[in-house]
């Protein structure tokens, strides 16, 4: 009887995890064999047929080009890269704040990066513009870039995690050979958080680079277009020509892809570490 419960929680599992990996999936299949279409070919044939040639690069070709994907590219990497840098270095500083000094007011701070969590974003999207616009940060790179540079609590939380785990000796034994707080945060407290490091910049990185309002308000310029608002604006000039879109959609998801495969074992092993005490 025991055997049998097993054995059918067993199947049960399996069937659920490959029932997800097929709704995970089919969309991303449909819109891959989309981009390697003709445009007559995407009219004339169903979503799961497979394309013809899988060779035909040229929806790929004109939605990189034409479509000013590069561009996009290069505005969104340069606004990752900073933010994310930034956003990691104010974060840990927290964190090592918040665990290693006991002063009137800790929780309170730590209440006020809850609070502000909880309070829907559109609500104060007026008073955010009025002061990026009073340091004459519309339509220019900076405008996201503080945006984002903003902490958020699970960012804090994964640090304060990690620093449980570090054992305040160490932060002593440095005291006593005369190092100021800025060297233990920076010799000792820094390198030893660097697999926090790594699961908070994976977690920023996909919500920067995936982020659309933010662009799309605060930098309107062609000029200045990120990767979301690039795909946003195929809707003009290819409207109808959804196999070029779907070519724009591809381009989008492949980097975030590769790097979640590659990286994927230092966010579980991250959230992982950071959850124990």
């Amino acid at each position: 009887m025991y055997r049998l419960k097993y054995a059918t929680s067993g199947v049960f599992k399996y069937i659920t995890l490959l029932l997800g990996a097929f709704v995970a999936l089919v969309p991303i299949v449909v819109v891959l064999f989309a981009s390697l279409k003709t445009n007559k070919e995407y009219g004339s044939t169903g979503p799961l047929t497979p394309p013809e040639s899988w060779t035909n690069f040229a929806n790929y070709t004109k939605a990189f080009v034409e479509g000013k994907m590069l561009l996009g590219f290069g505005n969104t990497v340069f606004i990752v890269v900073v933010s994310i840098i930034g956003a990691s270095l104010i974060g840990s500083m927290i964190a090592y704040v918040l665990n290693r000094f006991k002063f009137r007011g800790s929780k309170l701070l730590m209440g006020a990066f809850l609070l502000a969590t909880l309070i829907p974003s559109v609500t104060t999207q007026v008073a955010t513009f009025r002061i990026i616009n009073a340091f004459h940060l519309v339509d220019t790179r900076f405008a996201p870039i503080l945006l984002y540079l903003g902490t958020d609590i699970i960012a804090v939380y994964i640090f304060l995690q990690f620093l449980d785990t570090i054992s305040e000796s160490l932060d002593e034994s440095a005291m006593l050979d005369g190092a100021s707080y800025f060297t233990i945060y920076g010799r000792i407290i820094l390198p030893l958080l660097a697999p926090a490091i790594v699961t908070v910049i994976i977690i920023k990185g996909v919500n920067v680079y995936n982020d659309f309002y933010t662009p799309f308000l605060y930098m309107p310029s062609e000029e200045l277009q990120v990767i979301s608002t690039a795909l946003y604006k195929f809707k003009g000039p290819y409207g109808s020509q959804w196999e070029v879109i779907c070519a724009a959609i591809m381009i989008t998801i492949v980097p975030i892809l590769i790097a979640f495969i590659s990286l994927q074992k230092y966010i579980y092993n991250g959230f992982a570490q950071g959850s124990e005490k």
